[in-house]
């Protein structure tokens, strides 16, 4: 007989239907004649009751395991009279596939998220990690579903790049492609990141993944809008496809988890100038640890008073001063500004950046001069400017940075499998 996964079997199964699930124990108790096995094989939350009668051959052999042991499980389903569970299986063979020794790192019952990034390639084992990863795995979904309903083509953008946005690498030459002969009108790449930075703050990792789409015939208003669409999406598809996982979140994690994200997803996104924003949080009353001022770039804890207290909803902050901004974004009419925005959402502060990109030429080769870089090393760049030029936007997303918030995880290392952050990849 087949296996089945344990998530169909507590979603659809029925009693008298004859099952073969396989998994690991999670919990193995005794009452009186009877004893009761949970298995978990990792599709979903919850655990399938297993009922142990005196007519199984290896009962006894069976209920000296401890959790973690592996076992393969034939029988039939039986109506459950106990709580959270509609159906539990009376067994006809169960199968000891592997035993677990008792100095498994992951048996102690409050074991600290700390000690368990030293033994990552355990921490699936456990009911908070194995949340965690079902809800990434759900979201990486959702997110070429986003982009796939609406038109966009994925394109798997080099880990080598050939552009130095930011001033932050050294360029060579890697790819062959004809950039002239290559236009796509929406794009998208959702793949790992990697940031030199010596940082080893709660926030950040040295692998990471991003979530990045490009428009074309676009200004800031669409980017926005895209924006937050998209967050919505992530949003509604947790709620429908991870409600078990978060449940569990909210209930251990963070509480009031859910209810603060179906906020989010039923708010209307603000709309908030950068120079308004400094003038908010120069009115604030407050004693910054960072203090702020016009021209200065806004810290986590300006972004979650702008969202949290000043506007209690996300809220998009637009039109960043140009001397804090790289030379591709637009050059707004001001000749101070740029057309840029940072997505601010309650608990987090930034979750998204983006722009609209400067697509007139004279202008571009002015702010690379301005930045203090050379044209010339940016001549494809300048190409997709003086061939058929449009107006385009764009912004970022970090995956990890969204499953913290979905989650209620603290760390950016307990989101991530295997975390790489200075001095820890050890995996």
């Amino acid at each position: 007989m087949e296996r089945i996964d344990i998530k169909r079997v507590l979603d659809a199964g029925k009693p008298g239907e004859e099952v073969t699930v396989a998994g690991w124990v999670k919990s193995v108790r005794q009452s009186k004649s009877i004893g009761f096995l949970h298995v978990n094989d990792g599709s979903t939350f919850d655990s399938v009751q297993v009922v142990l009668s005196d007519k199984l051959p290896n009962r006894e052999a069976v209920l000296k395991l401890i959790t973690g042991a592996s076992l393969r499980v034939k029988g039939k389903l039986i109506a459950s009279v106990g709580k959270g569970q509609t159906v539990e299986i009376e067994p006809a063979e169960i199968e000891i596939l592997g035993e677990c020794d008792a100095s498994s790192p992951v048996q102690k019952a409050g074991t600290s998220f700390e000690f368990l990034r030293s033994v990552a390639h355990m921490r699936p084992r456990t009911n908070t990690f194995g949340a965690v990863f079902r809800v990434r795995s759900e979201l990486a979904f959702a997110v070429h579903e986003f982009f796939h309903d609406r038109g966009f083509v994925s394109c798997h953008s080099p880990i080598l790049t050939t552009s130095d946005c930011e001033g932050a690498g050294a360029m060579f030459q890697v790819s062959t492609l004809d950039l002239e002969k290559l236009s796509l009108g929406k794009v998208y790449t959702f793949g790992p990141t990697f940031r030199a930075e010596n940082s080893t703050t709660p926030r950040h990792a040295a692998e990471f993944w991003m979530i990045e789409p490009e428009v074309a015939f676009a200004d800031l208003k669409d980017n926005r809008d895209l924006a937050e669409a998209f967050v919505k999406h992530l949003l509604e598809h947790a709620f429908k496809h991870c409600a078990r996982d978060l449940a569990f979140f909210d209930e251990r994690i963070e509480k009031g988890l859910r209810a603060k994200m179906e906020a989010v997803a039923k708010a209307e996104f603000a709309v908030l100038e950068y120079t308004k924003a400094i003038e908010v949080l120069q009115q604030a009353g407050r004693q910054w640890q960072y203090p702020i001022e016009w021209g200065k770039d806004l810290q986590t804890e300006h972004e979650r008073y702008l969202t949290e207290e000043y506007v209690k909803r996300p809220v998009f902050v637009i039109n960043y001063p140009r001397t804090l901004k790289p030379f591709y974004m637009y050059c707004n009419d001001d000749g101070k500004t740029v057309a840029c925005m940072d997505l601010l959402i309650p608990r987090v502060g930034e979750l998204i950046g983006g722009s609209q990109r400067e697509h007139r030429l004279p202008t571009l080769e002015a702010r690379l001069k301005e930045c203090g870089m050379e044209p010339e090393k940016y001549a494809w760049y300048c190409d997709l400017r003086r061939y058929g030029t449009v107006a385009h936007a764009g912004f970022g997303l970090g995956f990890e940075r969204l499953l913290m918030y979905v989650t209620g995880m603290d760390n950016i290392r307990d989101v991530s499998l295997c975390p790489r952050v200075p001095g820890y990849a050890k995996f």
